[in-house]
């Protein structure tokens, strides 16, 4: 690191990248992973920094790194989600968007019910789905708060149903 001038940029939100996933004594928590960067890659980039993330299925923790800091929203780009086609409230959303307003053939109207059909889009998942984001939320906080400390067996339990709750979060959603 010194011969190549790099230097380490600070990570948030934990302290070890890796666990050998055992409690108790035989627990190991080591800090091994690392965001390296050059004197000139942090001048471009001054508010950068890394955040630790969840641990699911790896026994390292991934590092997010954010280059406007950590306090900053980031607007997130619209995408469209295939589950939505099998709800019918997402069609007639779609439906009633593109049938109001605009004359064929008329670009300024095919953009405009695009606009409209990704906010109503947007504003609809964001209600629908908003239980279960919360639920998310507190999932992984919670195994975040645990995957950074050494763990007793009872603890390492919870870890692990957390980690399955986590993962079966989003299916449990779509059979309903």
């Amino acid at each position: 690191m010194d011969y190549t001038c790099l230097m380490e940029l600070p990570i948030k939100g934990g302290t070890f990248t890796w666990s050998n996933r055992r409690s108790e004594d035989e627990a190991i928590l080591e800090k091994l992973d690392r965001v390296m960067v050059s004197c000139e890659w942090s001048l471009n980039f001054p508010k950068a920094i890394g955040i630790l993330d969840v641990a699911l299925a790896s026994d390292h923790t991934p590092i997010v790194l954010m280059l406007k800091g950590a306090n900053k929203k980031y607007k997130r780009e619209f995408k469209f989600e295939a589950k939505w086609l099998l709800e019918e409230e997402c069609s007639s959303n779609i439906r009633v968007c593109w049938q109001s307003g605009g004359r064929r053939g008329n670009n300024q109207g095919f953009g405009l019910k695009l606009c409209r059909t990704r906010s109503k889009l947007m504003k609809w998942s964001k209600l629908k789905y908003r239980r279960i984001k919360e639920r998310e939320k507190e999932l992984k906080n919670r195994i975040q708060f645990l995957q950074d400390r050494k763990l007793n067996k009872v603890e390492m339990e919870e870890l692990n149903n957390l980690k399955l709750s986590l993962d079966h979060l989003w299916e449990s959603e779509e059979r309903h």
